[in-house]
């Protein structure tokens, strides 16, 4: 996987409030909110969703990712 674009605090901050308030169906509920972005015509909001998807997913996998030392 490639590591994900993370355009600052706000992205985390959603990131980890996603994955504290559903936990493992975290990227699913980022996907809803992008596919309801992207239906109501707000390209910045999908963006934003589609990312905060990623960035959950690198944050709850098991694998380590990027350089390891």
């Amino acid at each position: 996987m490639d590591l994900p674009f993370i355009s600052g605090r706000h992205a985390l901050s959603d990131a980890d409030e996603l994955i504290a308030r559903f936990g493992a169906d975290a990227a699913g509920e980022a996907k809803t909110r992008a596919r309801r972005s992207r239906s109501d015509g707000n390209v910045q909001r999908f963006c934003h969703w589609r990312q905060i998807e990623r960035v959950i997913t690198l944050l709850t996998g098991d694998e380590a990712t990027g350089t390891i030392h």
